[in-house]
């Protein structure tokens, strides 16, 4: 399969090289447009596909386009796009907060597919969700779902609305974990750990959290349970959290972050 990526920052290269790391695409095969000029010097020096600075009508000869660049530099891309684009390819966007009619109705096509990875991809172990336009039929699908599923796990969406849930939920929740992760370094500091010990007590705690929720049988509030005996230092913590509103704080904010989304898809 011949893919280009429009826009090859952190995302756009964790597709590329997944693709490339389980045979997806010849580096041959892969076209990459960058163009910031540092960037795509920098990418010539890697050797990880070809490397062009502005879009032109080679574009015509690529099966699958990935339009990854950031939501405010689509403008700056549409007109050149357009203007080369053929009928059977397929567009699959990466942009946050753009709705499949807006790129349909800018570049003149109908073949989108519109999909939120999240950063882990980029060590292939993400989560994306994604939806198409009618258009885009099941083997063309198919394969765009192949493509993805390099850079991790995939989901499929019937409603396009439902993208903006998995922006924040999945889209924006490795922040979320970074975010509980240094303030558990902050309090191993305050009780007397240098922040290497204290990095490592949480971040291990909290891989092998994450391997039991995966892998036992029991709920999360039973898995809560298991540690929280009756009257003990778990229990005091959890009913500080409590105490402070912070579940509520949790939701009301991957609400927000929704809601956000939302706002940018207008």
């Amino acid at each position: 399969m011949k893919i280009a990526i429009i826009g090859c920052g952190n995302m756009g290269m964790a597709f590329a090289r997944s693709f490339l790391q389980y045979d997806l695409v010849k580096k041959e095969d892969l076209l990459l447009i960058e163009k910031s000029q540092e960037r795509s010097e920098a990418l010539k020096t890697a050797k990880e596909g070809m490397v062009v600075s502005v879009i032109n009508s080679q574009i015509a000869d690529y099966e699958l386009i990935i339009l990854s660049v950031k939501p405010q530099d689509f403008a700056s891309v549409q007109d050149e796009l357009r203007a080369v684009l053929q009928p059977q390819q397929v567009i699959l966007s990466i942009m946050a907060g753009v709705p499949m009619t807006k790129i349909q109705s800018v570049l003149d096509h109908k073949l989108v597919v519109r999909a939120m990875p999240n950063t882990p991809a980029m060590l292939g172990m993400g989560i994306t969700g994604f939806t198409a336009s009618p258009e885009v039929d099941a083997p063309k699908l198919r394969k765009v779902e192949n493509l993805i599923n390099a850079t991790g796990r995939s989901v499929y969406l019937e409603d396009e609305g439902m993208i903006d849930a998995v922006t924040a939920l999945s889209g924006s929740g490795p922040a979320y974990f970074y975010y509980i992760v240094k303030h558990m370094i902050e309090a191993g500091k305050k009780m007397g750990f240098d922040e290497g010990m204290a990095s490592l007590l949480v971040k291990q705690t909290m891989l092998g959290s994450y391997h039991l929720i995966n892998n036992a049988e029991q709920s999360l509030d039973d898995l809560i349970k298991a540690v929280a005996s009756k009257g003990g230092t778990t229990e005091a913590a959890l009913r500080t959290f409590e105490e402070n509103n912070i579940p509520e704080g949790i939701t009301k904010g991957i609400l927000a972050a929704e809601s956000r989304a939302k706002e940018l898809s207008k």
